[in-house]
């Protein structure tokens, strides 16, 4: 088998203007570096004739190239005696982030005062826009509440909160007292939220009646109360008004209207506890080190990690991958499909809003009221960044997929044009984003073709919570494969390596990802403990940072990831992500979606057990399951031929998009899934028990 079938045509070439006008071209030609290698070697390595590494040259410089403002410069770019485990990025130095993306900005001598920081639309259509004058008033509310409410440098504040604009102005203003933001995602049910609550303990959390999903009230108090009554620590609950709810204690008993829960010694409405607040504050100068962010893993794989970010390292790294990675411009608008609760909710507020860019958010389904929703947004706001997972696109070029007008197949490699696309305009669209999971070439073909006009260049970028950023991440002036991630991205000192912990970067070999460097946003330590910490990510080799993910590098220079190492299944002594089968049955005109996962096998040990989602109009038989059945044998050998194929018609997975393997392992062999409350479709779990 050819492993990069599908995968090794450079189908993007950035034109000659567009590349010379991106901000990595002009970083390039400020330091004398000639070209894409010589730019990762000299931003990841030691270079000869270099007094640093080039780790520690690219984070100092990038500090003043970026513009990054330390109320007082710091004494070293790190100290890192302790080793990469534990370096010490800019000690010294005092920072805030909150002074860097609002402050400033909205100062009233600022260029930026008026301009507008955030474009909100809401499921119904509802839009707001909001100045980064009236976003740092706001935040200053927030945090004169919070030290009204007693909350210092340290404590935590949680963030249950629907996607509303207030919710950057509270994220912001946690930052401004010095206190840890700990955002939780909406969509999370009474369990995950106490766990985090419960490992948290935030003596404030913020909430809100509720929000609009797929034209539904979704009910939030309810939840946060019982998680609350779960986990304990919160004494006082600051309550937004979404949905137009009345708190129970004010209901008239004559409404048909649902009240909202209210404890009435605890709960406060968002207008008394906040909008009351003076709107000037004065943000505190933090050290570097201090912490910003409590960010949860989503725990698809296990108990949640508390991850625990710094002002410092969070603001450089977020400001250096929208700057370089997405090529941000003055008058860009930024939109990632993501709740606040994930990481790429804070990645693009902090990066967008470190150069004054402004920051597009959306609070419901990408499908409601029609397909053509995240399409009908990019015309109508002037959208020039687009981020969203595989899966989601995935699900999104099922709808409406079609052949031409004379039914002769595309030029595009069997990819039929999508007639909830067609006719909008999408040509403000400069720059597409990806992260989440490995992509099929066909679907990467979609979305670079049918959205991105096949121009705009898919920056498919792979870290994670754990650096709230990315290892790998492709440059906008770069050529392109369908699928790949580039390398390493800018101060990254990334490889792949065997079982032994030896390179195997070059050789084209398949491996584990590491990180054989720190970067300033990489955790400083897990929430419980430096124990789980070391055991979770350094404990494989020494001084090596596992990542879990299994990477390849092609003789071209294009790094491609294969799925989750810790996901591989081993079938007779054989190893195969299950991300290596999926593309194989993806790859077939008749499957838009597959997950493959590993159950007990008599002889093997481990077999294959493959779902399909169809396309639209295919319709499941026995042939058509043995079709695929050989196919992943023609490809992987027969070891690897699933031992059944179903049928379903959908996939559970959580609202970034990320399939829930666990839970499909679980429903197979008849054992209890565990927490699930993190599921975006519950009802999925119904298909994957009657498949066919």
């Amino acid at each position: 088998m050819d492993q990069y079938e599908g995968i090794d045509e450079v189908v993007h070439e950035p034109s000659a203007a567009f590349a010379e006008s991106t901000n990595v071209a002009a970083f390039m030609r400020e330091y004398g570096i000639d070209d894409y290698e010589a730019l990762i070697e000299r931003t990841t390595s030691a270079v000869a004739g270099e007094p640093e590494s080039g780790v520690d040259w690219f984070w100092d410089e990038i500090v003043d190239y970026l513009d990054i403002d330390f109320y007082t410069d710091y004494d070293a770019v790190r100290d890192d005696a302790d080793g990469p485990q534990f370096s010490d990025w800019y000690p010294g130095g005092e920072i805030n982030v909150a002074h860097n993306v609002v402050d400033r900005h909205g100062a009233v001598d600022s260029p930026n005062r008026n301009r507008v920081a955030l474009i909100w639309e809401g499921e119904p259509g509802d839009v707001r826009e909001i100045t980064f004058h009236e976003l740092r008033r706001q935040s200053n509310r927030v945090a004169n509440y919070l030290t009204e409410a007693g909350i210092e440098t340290g404590d935590t504040v949680g963030l249950y909160m629907p996607m509303v604009p207030e919710v950057v102005s509270i994220l912001y203003g946690c930052l401004k007292v010095g206190a840890i933001a700990v955002p939780i995602f909406s969509g999370f049910g009474r369990e995950a939220t106490a766990t985090r609550i419960d490992d948290a303990e935030p003596a404030v959390l913020f909430t809100g009646d509720g929000f609009y999903r797929r034209g539904s009230e979704v009910r939030l108090k309810a939840t946060a109360d019982d998680a609350i009554a779960d986990a304990g620590n919160v004494e006082e609950v600051v309550v937004y008004d979404r949905l137009g709810a009345t708190p129970a204690a004010d209901a008239d008993a004559d409404t048909d209207a649902e009240p909202v829960p209210w404890h009435a010694d605890r709960d406060r409405t968002w207008d008394e506890a906040v909008g009351s607040q003076p709107s000037t504050y004065e943000t505190k100068r933090l050290p570097s080190d201090q912490e910003s962010m409590l960010l949860y893993s989503s725990g698809t794989t296990g108990t949640p990690k508390g991850i625990v970010h710094t002002h410092a390292g969070v603001l450089t790294q977020c400001a250096k991958e929208i700057h370089f990675g997405f090529d941000q411009k003055p008058a860009d608008r930024f939109f990632w499909v993501s709740d606040i609760g994930w990481m790429m909710g804070p990645w693009t507020l902090i990066g967008n809003h470190a150069f004054g860019g402004t920051v597009v958010m959306y609070e419901g389904a990408p499908d409601h009221p029609e397909p053509d929703r995240f399409w009908e947004m990019i015309d109508r706001h002037g959208i020039t960044q687009f981020g969203i997972s595989p899966t989601a696109i995935r699900a999104l070029r099922k709808h409406g997929s079609r052949q031409t007008a004379s039914d002769e197949p595309s030029d595009s490699d069997g990819v039929g044009d999508d007639e909830w696309v067609e006719g909008h305009d999408l040509s403000s669209l400069r720059v597409l984003g990806s992260t989440g999971e490995p992509w099929d070439p066909e679907s990467w073909r979609w979305f670079y073709d049918a959205v991105g006009g096949g121009e705009c260049p898919i920056i498919n970028i792979s870290g994670g919570t754990e650096i709230c950023g990315c290892f790998l991440m492709p440059m906008p002036n770069q050529p392109l494969k369908p699928c790949t991630l580039g390398g390493p991205g800018l101060g990254m000192d990334i490889d792949i390596v065997d079982e032994t912990g030896e390179s195997v970067r070059e050789s084209g070999e398949r491996g584990y990802l590491v990180a054989r460097d720190s970067c300033p946003s990489m955790t400083k330590s897990l929430w419980s403990g430096d124990e789980r910490y070391l055991e979770e990510y350094w404990s494989t080799w020494p001084d090596l940072w596992d990542h879990g993910d299994f990477a390849q590098k092609d003789a071209d220079g294009f790094w491609f990831l294969h799925g989750r190492a810790d996901d591989a299944l081993n079938v007779a002594g054989r190893k195969v992500g299950p991300a290596e089968i999926e593309g194989v049955l993806i790859d077939h005109d008749a499957v838009n979606q597959a997950a493959a996962v590993g159950v007990p096998d008599d002889t093997t040990g481990t077999a294959v057990v493959a779902y399909v989602v169809l396309e639209p109009g295919v319709e499941p038989s026995d042939d058509l399951r043995e079709e695929l059945r050989a196919l992943v044998g023609d490809e992987h050998g027969k070891p690897f031929r699933p031992r059944e194929l179903l049928f379903v018609d959908a996939f559970p997975k959580t609202q970034s998009g990320k399939i829930i393997r666990r839970a499909i392992e679980s429903v197979y062999v008849g054992e209890d899934p565990g927490d699930l409350s993190s599921m975006e479709n519950p009802e999925a779990l119904e298909s994957l028990r009657d498949p066919v």
